[in-house]
């Protein structure tokens, strides 16, 4: 009898503490006080003048990088007082930041910068720092900032270096561009849904094309798409995203794209957790849980639910262990999708074949060995071995054959294909979440494996792979059977 489970959310991890808050603050126009004219202080003037604020300086001695910046400005007008700072001058302020050597100086400022509920930050002296400065990526109005909570600066910049290699600096142009069309779009006539989905289509274009100059006929396409979409845009839309084997590096970028983007995700047993750490915090996470010979959501319900949730204008992400297109019923869902007029697409994934193979170093195709790959499921729709495998291809020496859910039929399928010509001292491996911390293999003649694997009880999802090109792996272990524990 099969056992029956209903979807159920899963909620997302309580926050880790954090070092720090980051936030960002509006300055354009407000009151800065800068006491001190040290180099160190010099480059807190830049900050802040670039961000807008009106910036003033206590200095009895500025600096000449000091006056330098003063000179010229960034952005927002520096004005240099040639005398020391008084609790006056913090009246007011947006923020207070000070440049002392000692720390009698330094607690002096924060306090009294601190009467006064002014944020203070007082330079290389974390202990009277109300707030922090990180190192920053510029591609303002899309701006990154970086925190180690002073424990290592510079590492942080080297976090930044990266960053700023990843980055185009032509997203500072599209983001200027979003600030710029938000107004434009409010006006345009498209309802919420429809702003949502023009955003949509503005974020695939510039990502795509990073160093592209936007263009107004740019913002009059998206507008077009989406009215063209008609009150097909009131719909959401799901996506198959294929969540590989487990390890979550090999997530595809588009994968993860996805996961960032989505409101909804519905996941599988059989998926990582740990891939669920690159879906955004605030989308919702709902287990539509289906396993082999246990509790599973009926797959009619998870595709109403699906297009139910997409008819409500959600984003959905169906995220599925391995491939969705490989032995992942993805072809009823996308019939589900089209029938409601839901728009559907598929991110294929790594399978769990491809992941295991990379982790053992096993070559599937090695051409000395065999001229063919190919995959079998273990169980039929009712569990049972399936009748119609081609049981001549199985016994063929010169392919690779990979057996998904294999566990409960692998005795009956070796059986039949031994009788059919298969040579039972074919090598073969069973694996246990393949890729994973805990990935687990036994490795055995195919006519052997049966038992062992039934004495090695592997928890979690297992792949059974036999062929000549495993015969390498099970000489460089023994002539004798074993189980191995392959760290991920």
């Amino acid at each position: 009898m099969d056992l029956i489970r209903t979807p159920s959310e899963t909620r997302s991890g309580k926050m880790a503490p954090l070092a720090r808050l980051p936030v960002f603050l509006a300055l354009e126009g407000k009151r800065a006080v800068i006491a001190g004219g040290t180099a160190a202080a010099a480059w807190k003037v830049e900050l802040l003048s670039a961000a807008g604020a009106r910036v003033e300086v206590y200095a009895e001695t500025p600096s000449d990088e000091l006056l330098q910046v003063a000179g010229d400005p960034p952005r927002g007008a520096i004005a240099v007082q040639r005398r020391g700072w008084t609790a006056d001058d913090l009246k007011g302020a947006a923020v207070a930041i000070g440049a002392f050597e000692d720390d009698d100086a330094s607690a002096a400022f924060a306090a009294a910068a601190r009467d006064l509920g002014v944020p203070v930050n007082v330079i290389d002296k974390p202990a009277f720092c109300d707030f922090a400065f990180g190192a920053i990526v510029n591609r303002s109005p899309l701006v990154i900032g970086i925190s180690t909570d002073g424990a290592a600066p510079v590492f942080a910049q080297a976090i930044r270096a990266k960053l700023e290699a990843l980055l185009p600096k032509g997203f500072a142009d599209w983001a200027a561009a979003a600030a710029h069309w938000r107004v434009a779009l409010k006006a345009s006539g498209l309802p919420f849904l429809g702003r949502r989905k023009f955003w949509q289509l503005f974020t695939a274009h510039a990502i795509r094309n990073p160093d592209g100059e936007p263009a107004q006929n740019d913002f009059e396409r998206f507008v077009a798409e989406v009215q063209g979409l008609g009150s097909a845009v009131e719909n959401g839309s799901v996506i198959l995203v294929g969540a590989g084997p487990g390890d979550p590096e090999l997530l595809t970028l588009r994968a993860v794209r996805a996961l960032q983007s989505a409101d909804v995700i519905l996941f599988d047993d059989l998926v990582s957790r740990d891939v669920l750490d690159f879906a955004r915090r605030e989308a919702r996470k709902m287990l539509v849980g289906k396993t082999g010979f246990g509790p599973s959501c009926k797959q009619d319900d998870i595709n109403a639910l699906m297009v139910s949730l997409a008819k409500q204008g959600k984003r959905v992400v169906r995220l599925k262990g391995g491939d969705p297109l490989i032995f992942g019923r993805a072809a009823e869902e996308i019939a589900a999708c089209r029938a409601a007029n839901i728009a559907v697409d598929v991110v294929p994934g790594i399978t769990a074949a491809q992941g295991a193979a990379s982790r053992l170093g096993i070559p599937l195709t090695d051409r000395n060995h065999a001229r063919r790959l190919q995959y079998v499921t273990g169980h039929a729709h009712d569990g049972a071995l399936p009748a119609d495998l081609d049981w001549q291809s199985l016994a063929d020496p010169a392919t690779t054959t990979a057996i998904y859910m294999p566990v409960r039929t692998l005795a009956a399928l070796v059986e039949k294909a031994t009788a059919e010509g298969l040579d039972p001292q074919t090598p073969a491996l069973a694996i246990a979440n393949a890729t994973r911390a805990n990935q687990a293999v036994v490795s055995a003649p195919i006519r052997e494996l049966p038992a062992l694997l039934a004495q090695a009880a592997l928890r979690g999802p297992v792949l059974v792979m036999m062929g000549r090109v495993f015969g390498e792996y099970a000489g460089a272990k023994s002539s004798a059977p074993r189980a191995d524990q392959k760290a991920g």
